[in-house]
């Protein structure tokens, strides 16, 4: 099931739009949701204008549903596992450090 979980997730975050056309659309919101159902460390506004008229609020709000979607402790052993390096975006939260024990279990079968 974790597998079967964390596999979906990397499909569906290669299944969407570049980041390009979704800025050129307006869409600010998917691309934060993709920034952070990959784990990526939330982006400033200014780093967000050079893709163009950024809207900080959709991106905050698309980047938090994707973190949450990110942060789950039941597939972070298999995001280790897979080398996937980890920036420290679920240590706010309630599961992060469950979900911290849990990457580093994976990361340290990924590195023998």
């Amino acid at each position: 099931m974790k597998k079967l979980l964390s596999v979906l997730v990397v499909l569906l975050a290669g299944c969407v739009s570049s980041e390009t056309q979704l800025a050129a659309d307006g869409n600010w919101h998917q691309i934060g949701y993709q920034d952070g159902v990959k784990g990526h460390t939330e982006r400033s506004y200014r780093a967000l204008s050079k893709l163009g008229a950024a809207n900080q609020a959709e991106y905050d709000q698309g980047y938090e549903e994707g973190i949450l979607e990110y942060c789950n402790p039941n597939v972070a052993y298999q995001i280790g596992l897979n080398g996937q390096e980890y920036m420290g975006v679920c240590d706010h939260l309630k599961s992060g450090q469950k979900f911290r024990m849990e990457w580093q279990r994976g990361w340290r079968d990924y590195n023998q």
